[in-house]
């Protein structure tokens, strides 16, 4: 029998002649096969879909940084969260629930409640006196306190360490409300979005070095968020859900969540708050000898 040489993919193959005419008709209609084939994955590809994609506002995807100044910015916050009286206020006192977050576990604190007593003046490193207190069960599960100078817990006062000035110093976030006097420069950042509200960045840098991240609404300038970092690596707060009392100008957030180097930590619903009132010292000393709790 005729035997014919071919070459195929680059192995020799040899077959009869008869072979050769059957292969090379098989050979045709897979020719013809993978045409059909690339004929219907072009429609395919041709085909326009049904779904639509959603609206992207760029309000927050191209930044305008001549439409507003981080002083502009920050002035129309302080007037949207309260003008003077959130600027310099005596004290703030808030009640509510929080949720932690552990070990895969979600654990709600039936009662969360802070005392803050502020500064006097602008310029001093911390805000002077504050309080956290949380209940878990029916049972204090954190009870910590700042007088000033001292920590104290339920053991009593505790040892000056770097983490006593960062805690008690209001997380950061009160540098925006001494950010347009003497000694802080601003900086405005591109523009965000913060829970689907297209957002100023403006960064603070405060006289002894440090730097703060805001996050300001455009539409209605109240803070929502804030970033900076602690001796537990990057923070950041979101803020949503804000109410005032009737008759006031402070805008308190009903909701506050915090986050540790991008992960959640926990949240705070604040139900109620007062402004100005008298906080007693003993607020601040622990443990309690005498019944001052508000």
């Amino acid at each position: 029998m005729k035997k014919t040489v071919i070459s195929l993919c680059g192995v020799t193959a040899f077959i009869s002649a008869g072979c050769e005419r059957i292969e090379m008709k098989n050979t045709d209609m897979l020719g013809k096969k993978t045409k059909a084939e690339n004929t219907a994955q072009s429609a395919k590809t041709n085909t326009t879909p049904n779904i639509t994609a959603p609206k992207i506002d760029t309000k927050a995807l191209i930044t305008d940084f001549a439409n507003a100044t981080p002083k502009d910015i920050v002035t129309r916050a302080h007037k949207a969260a309260g003008g003077l009286t959130w600027a310099r206020p005596k004290s703030v006192a808030k009640a509510g629930y929080a949720v932690y977050y552990k070990d895969g576990k979600s654990l709600r604190h039936e009662s969360h409640k802070t005392w803050r007593v502020y500064a006097e003046k602008l310029d001093q490193n911390n805000e002077s006196k504050v309080r956290i207190y949380s209940v878990k069960d029916g049972e204090a599960v954190i009870n910590i306190s700042f007088d000033g100078s001292v920590t104290y817990t339920d053991q009593g006062p505790q040892p000056q360490t770097a983490a006593d000035t960062g805690w008690s110093s209001n997380f950061g976030f009160g540098v925006i409300r001494r950010a347009l006097g003497a000694g802080y420069r601003l900086e405005r950042l591109p523009d965000d979005l913060i829970d689907g509200r297209a957002a100023y960045t403006v960064k603070v840098y405060d006289p002894a070095g440090g730097q703060t991240t805001f996050g300001i609404a455009q539409k209605d300038h109240k803070i929502l968020k804030v970033g900076f970092e602690t001796a537990r690596g990057w923070h950041e707060r979101i803020y949503s859900d804000f109410y005032s009392n009737k008759g006031e100008d402070w805008v308190q957030p009903g909701r506050e969540r915090l986050y540790y180097n991008g992960e959640k930590a926990n949240e705070v619903i604040w139900e109620r708050y007062v402004i100005n009132q008298d906080v007693p010292d003993c607020i601040f000393v622990l443990p309690q000898t005498v019944d001052c709790a508000q």
